[in-house]
């Protein structure tokens, strides 16, 4: 089973499309309505956890992290709070740049590569970067497999982007629920 987390629009064939009205990522009454304790292999989740506090994002993880299989995994994508781009920074930012029916609105954080990665390693994912900017600005990144869930505010994905220039991006993490080892086996 893979699910989309505030999918909005967003559809992929094999995906289940969950909105916050049927799914809110805080409540264990829907996680508990809507699944058993680690019976999903994947979740995917594009620009959903800048609408939460930090403090929010982390109980979201940990229920994610209790209905995930043993080698499940979220891929998670986030405004990047060093992509040095004023446009962008001003669409992102923490209140939204204007009118409360813009998206960023709601935005309630913005993450650097660093904050994201503690959100999910201390609940008790491995994480891996797939593509961020670093302290200085400097974006990376490595190939990931869009069949794993496409982010399309990615570098490869978003059609404003060229080799050239970068415009909108993502940090975008893949946070892996580790297999768990039985003594005896």
């Amino acid at each position: 089973m893979k699910v989309i987390l505030g999918a909005g629009q967003t559809r992929f064939d094999g995906w289940m499309a969950t909105q916050e009205s049927e799914l809110n990522l805080l409540s264990i009454d829907d996680w508990k309505r809507m699944f058993l304790p680690e019976s999903v292999d994947a979740f995917l989740a594009e620009h959903v956890w800048e609408h939460l506090t930090l403090e929010q994002g982390i109980e979201a993880a940990k229920n994610c992290y209790a209905y995930l299989k043993p080698g499940g995994y979220l891929r998670c994508a986030v405004p990047d709070k060093n992509f040095r781009n004023e446009w962008y920074q001003n669409m992102v930012q923490v209140g939204g740049p204007g009118p409360t029916d813009h998206p960023a609105a709601t935005h309630k954080i913005v993450y650097d590569w660093e904050t994201f990665a503690s959100v999910f390693e201390n609940v008790g994912f491995e994480v891996k970067l797939l593509e961020y900017c670093d302290d200085y600005g400097d974006f990376h990144y490595i190939y990931w497999n869009e069949a794993d869930g496409k982010i399309g505010r990615s570098f490869r994905f978003d059609t404003r982007n060229s080799v050239e220039k970068l415009r909108m991006i993502s940090l975008i993490i893949d946070a892996k629920k580790p297999l768990v080892i039985k003594s005896g086996l």
